[in-house]
């Protein structure tokens, strides 16, 4: 079980106090603190986990966001900064005596150029709403989560959010120009802009990914990009896992990067064929989306050249979609994918570790018999063009010796990711899960240093508590 450190007594204590400190800082409704209201905020995509905050503002603007935090830093108090909640990892978990900071209602579009292939954004707005403000022209913005309907640009920073597209694309890192963050003491800072390159050191890659934990992001400069001329998916069908994450590795050494390549195990397949009725091989044990785009000739020269790689792994079948409707449904039984196992386990854990893509084979043949050893199924729907790993391990909550028995299989598959030369996190980020575990990945020195790092901007720890850095003696560093 995830150890949490006791509230702090005298935060609690003023509780009244704060809360009424908080209300005179925004709008009417921008403050919950009744018990029966905060229980939405509890807990997020991780939802095992739930621990109701002290309180919960809700600003609508950079400026009210800085007096939040000005007020918590001189008052002590912890801060959880939110998005959609659809973290995966409980990086918005929050303590008893913590303020979650939601920007949800920061979701606005505050410019666009074309011209120089940039749009600023707030917060608050969900990943897909960056597409669909742009496609009009043309364009889009390519980091693309399967959470993109609800997850937000802000939540993706802080995570370095990727999604299908990423494996040609990049990730989110990879796809922004700048930001305007909120430091623990309520000053506001503008990192880059508009133009590639900021001078100075990389503060820019240095906030992405740190998940909360140096700053609050208020508003995002993404670079969007021309929509290509067209894009065709295709369905691979293989006899076993190991022979599909062995065509993976063939197709990216080959030197060909698709725009997307996607692996489904056979309980994933069928999970997804009866919510989203695409046409997925039932008779097979893996099976690889795979997704070219370009024009007619180039999609044409790439598919053949996949298709003969595919052909050396004795498929059982191989499907090129034929319209724009084919490709969709293809891409709506992926992307619903997660909810998709829901429908058949009470409750499950989506794991997400990283591996090099040559030992993909290796590494889910290990996965499957880990499963077999501790009783419990697993779905593995994942990155395969990166090695970005998401096994679904399905359990029951409400029987906790299958819980924890769901715990450790999820440590164990992530201490194989390391130990094959990956790590421990692709997208979904640290958060609580993982944090006992960054001992696997990291020596005690660069843990320290990582400390270091945390305490110049946040020295008394009062951002997104007890996430990241493994508890010292029980209790986080400060």
């Amino acid at each position: 079980m995830i150890r949490q450190p006791d509230p702090k007594p005298d935060v609690m204590a003023r509780r009244d106090a704060i809360v009424a400190g908080l209300a005179a800082l925004l709008p009417e409704t921008g403050l919950i603190s009744e018990p029966n209201l905060l229980k939405p905020y509890e807990t997020d995509g991780l939802s095992a986990y739930r621990q109701p905050p002290l309180a919960v503002a809700l600003p609508e603007t950079t400026e009210q966001v800085a007096a939040v935090m000005r007020f918590c830093h001189q008052n002590g108090v912890r801060m959880v900064p939110r998005g959609a909640g659809t973290s995966l990892s409980g990086g918005t978990l929050p303590m008893a005596d913590s303020v979650v900071l939601g920007l949800m209602r920061m979701h606005r579009i505050l410019d666009i150029d074309y011209a120089d292939r940039c749009a600023v954004v707030q917060a608050g707005v969900t990943n897909i709403g960056i597409t669909q403000a742009v496609q009009g022209a043309g364009f889009f913005y390519a980091p693309d989560p399967s959470s993109q309907l609800a997850c937000m640009i802000g939540g993706n920073v802080n995570m370095n959010s990727g999604g299908a597209h990423c494996l040609k694309y990049g990730v989110t890192a990879n796809n922004l120009l700048g930001l305007k963050i909120v430091t623990v003491e309520g000053e506001i800072v503008d990192i880059g802009g508009a133009h590639l390159d900021a001078a100075g050191y990389d503060w820019l890659g240095l906030l992405t990914g740190s998940e909360g934990q140096l700053a609050v992001v208020t508003e995002v400069t993404v670079r969007i990009l021309r929509g290509p001329e067209g894009a065709r998916a295709m369905l691979a069908a293989f006899k076993s896992n190991e022979i599909a994450g062995a065509c993976v590795d063939a197709i990216i050494s080959s030197g060909i990067i698709p725009v997307a390549l996607e692996f489904m195990d056979r309980p994933a397949i069928h999970a997804c064929e009866a919510f989203a009725h695409a046409g997925y091989p039932l008779d097979a044990e893996a099976m690889l989306i795979i997704e070219v785009e370009g024009s007619e000739a180039e999609q044409d020269a790439l598919l053949d050249r996949i298709r003969e790689i595919c052909g050396r792994f004795d498929p059982i079948s191989l499907k090129v979609s034929q319209s724009a409707e084919e490709s969709a449904a293809i891409w709506k039984g992926r992307k619903g994918a997660f909810g998709a196992i829901g429908r058949i386990s009470p409750d499950y854990l989506c794991m997400d570790g990283t591996i090099p893509t040559s030992r993909l084979a290796e590494v889910l043949g290990r996965i499957g018999a880990m499963g077999e050893a501790y009783g419990l199924k697993v779905a593995n729907i994942f990155h395969a063009g990166d090695g970005n790993l998401h096994p679904l391990i399905m359990f029951d909550a409400n029987d906790p010796a299958s819980f924890h028995k769901a715990e450790r299989f999820g440590a164990d598959i992530l201490r194989l990711c390391v130990e094959v030369g990956g790590c421990l996190t692709g997208e979904h980020g640290v958060g609580v899960e993982k944090r006992d575990l960054m001992g696997v990945q990291f020596s005690e020195v660069e843990l320290a240093q990582q400390r270091r790092i945390k305490s110049a901007f946040d020295p008394g720890w009062l951002l997104n508590p007890n996430k990241v850095f493994p508890l010292l003696d029980g209790v986080a560093a400060e």
